[in-house]
Formats: structure tokens, sequence, C-alpha cells
């Protein structure tokens, strides 16, 4: 299995605009971070996480021209906004392209992208808009995403609840503030655990930092764990020489395997 972080920047992207600071004005590619977006693939299976708003520029970069679902862990714009750049899917397949969404959240992502579920905006002539197969899914039942099996896993984020999952041997918690007690055993054996973390020290009260996230890792003790939704707090390279053996900072373009 292949994991390709598409983004791993946090809701304000890296460079942050209108920011001098050392790492937005970094001549290192790897400290240039879009929103959130990881691609999984397995015999010729590819599963998008999260249609961040830069969604077209990161499938150009990591050559993508298939996609047979997308999974989103939940609603917050970082996450959807990138929803309309789905049509050419549907476009070039002709057929609706599955989106699995938690269940609480299918009636507000119906309303935000209203326009999707409009049989009249499909039948306006020249317009082009996704066709998407809505399906939902709620915590601790698995389910089975483009021939991927799945268990979702949702996470305390604030007032929402984020929802990580485990998939073979991988696991993907982004946009949590801690893992539920009852789901530890459930992300055992791990070969790659993919986690948020914001920045070092000042505890965030929705999202994990680095020494939070470090920690989560040692508890779950998964064989490598990568950082993600990474703020221009952290500068790549020193963040890298920092991390304990088996914890690395993720970049954008980087693949895995798993």
């Amino acid at each position: 299995m292949k994991l390709t972080f598409l983004g791993t920047g946090t809701s304000f992207g890296i460079p942050v605009v209108g920011c001098s600071c050392q790492v937005c004005k970094s001549g290192d590619a790897k400290n240039r971070r879009g929103r959130h977006g990881l691609m999984i693939e397995e015999d010729g299976r590819r599963m998008l996480v999260d249609t961040p708003p830069e969604l077209r520029l990161q499938l150009l970069a990591a050559g993508v021209d298939s996609l047979d679902a997308v999974y989103v862990t939940h609603p917050h714009a970082d996450h959807l906004h990138g929803m309309d750049d789905l049509r050419i899917f549907s476009l070039r397949s002709g057929s609706p392209l599955p989106v699995h969404v938690p269940e609480e959240y299918e009636d507000e992502l119906r309303s935000r992208f209203s326009y999707i579920w409009d049989p009249e905006a499909h039948d306006q002539p020249g317009v082009a808009v996704p066709d998407l197969d809505l399906r939902t899914f709620v915590d601790r039942e698995r389910i089975e995403i483009a021939g991927f099996s799945l268990l979702p896993i949702a996470c305390p984020h604030g007032y929402y609840r984020s929802y990580g999952f485990r998939v073979g041997d991988a696991a993907c918690i982004v946009d949590a503030k801690e893992i539920p007690d009852d789901a530890v055993s459930s992300l055992s054996g791990l070969e790659v655990l993919i986690l948020g973390a914001l920045w070092y020290g000042d505890p965030h009260p929705t999202h994990l930092n680095v020494e939070e996230a470090v920690a989560v890792a040692e508890e779950l003790g998964a064989a490598r764990t990568y950082l993600t939704h990474l703020t221009h707090r952290l500068e790549h390279s020193d963040l890298e020489r920092r991390l304990p053996n088996g914890v690395f900072p993720a970049c954008d373009g980087l693949v895995v395997e798993c």
C-alpha cells in the first residue's frame, strides 16, 4: 500500500499570507505546505482522503489521473473546499464518484455544496458539476471503500469530531485533540501512523501539539509515525532533528510504503 502526502499544512497553509517569518520565507520546498490531503493506493486503486482548497494543484503534482473514492474526515473548510475539483473524475469516467462522509455531517455537506445535488444544475447546458455518490459511515463500524477495508475512528476536535481511520497496518488521525481510550486497542500493531501536530509548546484546545503527538506515538507503538497538519512555527529540518527515533515530519509529496 502506498501513501502519498498531498498536503501537510494547517488551515492557513505555508507560506501564510503576509507572513515574513523564517519558515514562510524559506527556500526549502519541504517548508511549503498545502492544506491536508492524503492519497492511498494499492493494486491500481486510489482513495483520496479530504478535498482541500489546493486539491487540483496537489493532484497535478502527484500525477493523479483517476480516483475510485473519497473519504472525508470532517467538514472544516481546509479539508473540504476543494470538492468541486472532483468533477473531472466523474466527467472522465461517466459515472458518479463515491464520496464517503460521516453520517453526522451529511446534511452540512449537502447544504454547503447544494448545487452538486441540484438536478437543474446538472441539466444546464455547458455546465460541469461534480457527479458524486454520497455515502455515510459511523464511528467504529468497518466500511469498504474502493476495495480498502477501513475502520473509522471519531476523535474529539473541539465542537466537532474528526474521523480518522485504520486501513490495514496504517492509520491516519488528523485534527484531533486526543485518541479515545476505547480506540487505542484498534490502533495497535501499526506499521505507519499519521498524526496531526501543530507546533511545540502552547497546548491547543482542539489539536495535538508536537509533544502530545509524540506521546500518542509512543503509546500506540507504531513502527513509523509521520507528523502532518504542521504550522509555520515548525521548520522541517529542525523538526526532523528534534523528533525521536521512529517519528518523522511529513512534507508535501512524500510517499511512504506500508
